[in-house]
């Protein structure tokens, strides 16, 4: 019996990463969950009947060596990455404390990087074929004053992708990126709660509604499939068309 390709997606206790799982089960892998709430991604794990739950905090680097060396260990070699993990932290742009700067940058950026040096080597080491899939924004491209940290950390997703793809061009690892708008996850709660910052966030997007977890899942899966054989190094912005509309704030 042939063995189902292995992925693992971080963040994925609910919103973003859990449609990813979602996607990729129904798309014949067997999917690894990690995440910083021991509760959440234990409970996603055991109603998506995944392989693992694996608590991990993207920001610490001895926890993502730890996963990788449990993964190793207790499993099989992956086939995909999704790097979803990631915090937003807002605040005023003066008073910007350079202690939660540094901590969206660890978790958003420096994760994503050490994630996919880890599971690349492993990739490579198996000779396998894999894909990767880092989760960016439209905020990679627009700014918004009140995440400062959040905006440059989903920029040099952007950059760290196409760097990625071409170091990896050689062994067949594709390398990707999502860049999603305004999607209805917890992230999105506060503006889905202000009726005036809900009507301002949709009067950008011409679609006229927020985007769905899972419409963003179906895309990762896209990605991490024989269908998007020749994409690498690519964003691929899933904001129901606002950045066409090229706004300020």
């Amino acid at each position: 019996m042939t063995q189902k390709p292995l992925a693992l997606i971080t963040g994925a206790a609910q919103g973003i990463g859990y449609a990813c799982a979602e996607a990729l089960i129904e798309d014949g892998f067997d999917v690894i969950l990690s995440d910083i709430n021991a509760e959440g991604v234990m409970a996603s794990a055991q109603s998506l009947g995944a392989v693992a739950g694996i608590v991990c905090d993207m920001g610490d680097l001895d926890q993502i060596e730890a996963m990788f060396t449990q993964i190793a260990a207790d499993h099989r070699p992956l086939n995909a990455l999704v790097n979803n993990a990631g915090v937003a932290m807002p605040g005023d742009f003066l008073s910007y404390d350079i202690d939660t700067f540094q901590r969206v940058i660890d978790i958003n950026l420096r994760g994503v990087f050490v994630a996919t040096q880890r599971a690349a080597r492993d990739m490579v080491a198996n000779k396998i074929q894999g894909a990767i899939v880092n989760m960016s924004s439209i905020n990679a491209q627009v700014a918004i004053p009140a995440i400062p940290a959040y905006c440059a950390s989903k920029g040099g997703v952007m950059q760290l992708t196409k760097v990625a793809a071409l170091a990896l061009a050689k062994d067949n690892i594709r390398v990707n990126a999502v860049g999603p708008g305004s999607i209805d996850t917890e992230m999105m709660a506060g503006v889905n709660a202000n009726p005036d910052a809900f009507k301002a966030a949709m009067s950008r997007t011409p679609l006229g509604r927020p985007g769905s977890a899972r419409e963003i899942g179906d895309v990762v899966a896209f990605l991490c499939s024989k269908k998007s054989s020749y994409i690498t190094g690519e964003t691929i912005y899933v904001d129901g068309g606002r950045l066409g509309l090229n706004y300020t704030c």
